[in-house]
């Protein structure tokens, strides 16, 4: 036999060496196999934990118009809620690898690759849905037309990415 022969010896898993395939071998819909021992965080579990945080944002987002006497400018309320929402998400998933809703619900995020945390360019990219408000009059329409996209996204896949995370390299939120 000459090197160019070589064929490595197949076992029962159809792998070489006969090991069985990583993570219970290809996962459908192209996704990276589930992070770790952690199971990925479900689509109900998310939509409390985003509610918990969207009250939060809202809190602050009110006092914030209060303040600045700008409460019935829906111009100003919506950057407000808009650019709070982001910088909220994106500095907590930086620092944290959570907000608190997620944390009140057993979810942290995790970056690309099972990086305990996002990076700010990761999860920038997964929250840019939350600046759609700000965008004068279609802002709001378009906001729920991504939270439908990213819902069903989640819902159909395995390991409950939606498409705010694939678009991010990979991120996951997991339980745990």
């Amino acid at each position: 036999m000459t090197t160019g022969d070589y064929q490595p010896e197949f076992g029962q898993y159809g792998q070489p060496g006969g090991y069985p395939p990583p993570h219970g071998g290809q996962v459908p819909g192209g996704y990276p196999p589930p992070y770790g021992t952690q199971a990925p965080g479900g689509l109900g579990r998310r939509f409390f934990a985003r509610v918990i945080d969207g009250i939060i944002v809202g809190i602050v987002a009110f006092f914030l118009s209060f303040i600045t006497d700008s409460l019935s400018s829906y111009w100003v309320t919506g950057l407000f809620s808009g650019l709070l929402m982001f910088v909220y998400f994106v500095g907590l998933e930086v620092t944290t690898g959570a907000t608190p809703g997620k944390k009140l619900l057993g979810l942290a995020v995790h970056g690309a690759g099972n990086t305990p945390k996002p990076t700010a360019k990761e999860s920038a990219i997964r929250n840019a849905f939350t600046v759609l408000p700000i965008i004068p009059l279609v802002g709001g329409f378009l906001g729920i037309i991504a939270m439908i996209v990213i819902g069903v996204t989640i819902s159909s896949s395995p390991t409950k990415q939606g498409k705010h995370d694939e678009l991010a390299g990979g991120t996951q939120v997991v339980r745990g």
